[in-house]
C-alpha cells in the first residue's frame, strides 16, 4: 500500500468519535484520510480491517451502535450481511471496513494516495465492557429510528 511521505495531520475533533468507534472492536490498520480536496462527497475516509468476516461485521455493528448513541445515524449501510467489505456512509465521513484479503485487493490507500493522512495515535478506543463479550440485542434495528 502506498502511503504519502508527508507528516500526518492532527485529526479534526469532529472526526474523533468515528475514529474512536472504529477502534472499539479491535479493528486493524486504521487509516484516516482527508479527502475533502479530492472529492465533493466526503471529507474523511476511514479504512480499517478485520481478520475474519465475523470481525468485520462486528466492527460495523459496533460503529453503528456507538454513533447511534451519539445521535448520528448512517445515511447508508452496505455489505454488513457479508462481512467482506462494509461501507458506512455518514455523509462527510465514509467508513470502509474490509476483510484483510479484500482490502489488499482493492487497495483504496493507493487509489487515494494523494489524500493526506490523519494521525490517530492519540485517540483511545472507547472505554467500557470487554469488547470480546460486547453484544447487541437481537431485536434492535441499528439503522432505523
Amino acid at each position: 500500500m502506498n502511503i504519502p511521505s508527508s507528516s500526518p495531520l492532527q485529526a479534526d475533533e469532529r472526526f474523533e468519535p468515528y475514529i474512536r468507534a472504529a477502534l472499539g472492536r479491535k479493528s486493524e490498520a486504521l487509516v484516516a484520510m482527508d479527502v475533502h480536496a479530492l472529492t465533493a462527497f466526503a471529507d474523511l475516509f476511514l479504512i480499517c480491517s478485520g481478520r475474519s468476516t465475523r470481525q468485520v461485521k462486528a466492527i460495523g455493528d459496533y460503529i453503528i451502535r456507538e454513533m447511534k448513541r451519539q445521535g448520528v445515524r448512517p445515511l447508508s449501510v452496505e455489505g454488513l450481511d457479508d462481512g467482506i467489505w462494509v461501507l458506512l456512509d455518514y455523509d462527510d465521513v465514509i467508513i470502509h471496513i474490509f476483510f484483510d484479503e479484500t482490502r489488499r485487493m482493492y487497495d483504496l490507500e493507493s487509489l487515494w494516495a494523494d489524500a493526506p493522512r490523519y494521525d490517530t495515535t492519540h485517540i483511545a478506543p472507547p472505554a467500557g465492557p470487554d469488547m470480546d463479550t460486547y453484544s447487541f440485542d437481537d431485536d434492535e434495528e441499528l439503522t432505523d429510528d
